[in-house]
Formats: structure tokens, sequence, C-alpha cells
């Protein structure tokens, strides 16, 4: 995993946020575009498998805020903050229909940083973009998985909220 994939994948819930009970024998659905199924209950541990958006899940085991849960043939670790206790609908509404990255246009993908979009530009030009992009991903790449975890801890964050 490319250290700048790790720090996308980190789930990072709002203060306040609740999750749902889950139990042995219950059954989970995941909530996000992609779901990653991971090897070990932990924010930096190999995907085993890719799960899409509402996938229904048999949670095996509970650990903290993690679950393990198996779908068909794939068994893994779940984070709590990716899954829901309820099917989610198929559409919610236009703003978060679920559509994967691939098959989304930039402006569609772009549409919530708008604001933040167009005064970036006016500030940066577009041109600058691509040399924007790869000091990121060169800055990210800086940081191990060690250093997230430490981070996730301190700051209670993920599994350590």
């Amino acid at each position: 995993m490319k250290p700048s994939t790790l720090l996308l994948t980190g789930v990072l819930l709002a203060p306040g946020t609740a999750l749902a009970a889950f139990s042995v024998g219950g059954t989970a659905y995941t909530k996000r575009m992609e779901t990653n199924l991971l090897a070990s209950p932990s924010a930096v541990a190999p995907a085993v498998a890719k799960l899409p958006y509402g996938k229904k899940l048999q949670v095996q085991e509970v650990k903290g805020l993690w679950l393990r849960v198996k779908e068909n043939k794939s068994e893994g670790w779940v984070f709590q903050g990716n899954v829901a206790d309820t099917e989610p609908k198929e559409t919610a509404g236009i703003d978060i229909i679920p559509v994967s990255a691939s098959s989304s246009s930039a402006t569609n993908a772009a549409r919530p940083l708008a604001p933040a979009a167009s005064e970036y530009a006016d500030r940066r030009g577009m041109n600058t973009a691509r040399a924007d992009v790869l000091w990121l991903e060169v800055e990210s790449a800086k940081i191990g998985p060690d250093q997230v975890l430490e981070y996730m801890k301190q700051e209670g964050k993920g599994e350590f909220k």
C-alpha cells in the first residue's frame, strides 16, 4: 500500500458521532463506495479484499471498534465507522449518490470542493495543480504506518476514539 493511499483510507469520526451496536451473528452493511476488508483489526493492516457500497456482511467477532466479518468466501476486519447496522438506500439524494471515483468525472468529484477550489485557483493558478499533487505524494510518503498509528492514538481518532 502506498503511503499516500494509507493516509486516504483512514477513517476519522467527527466528535459526537455515534457508532451502531453490533453483535456476533448480526449483520452489517458497507456504507462507503469501497470498503477495505483488512487482514487484522488495524488501520494500517493490508487489505484482503475490497467490498462495494451496500454489501451485506455477517459479523463473526467484535473487538472494540473493529468487526471481523464474512461475505461469501471473503473474511476480514472492518472499522465500525465504515459500516451501518441497516441496509443503506440505493440513493439518498443527488449529492451523495454512490459513484466510484473511476466512473465519476472530475467536475462531479470536485463539486463539494467548488468554493475552496475557486479560492485555490485564484490564489495559486490551475497550472500548479500537478506540482501540488506531486508535492503531496512526496510529503505523505515520508509518513509511515507507525507514525499514523501514533497520531491516531494521541488524537483519539478512528479506532482509538
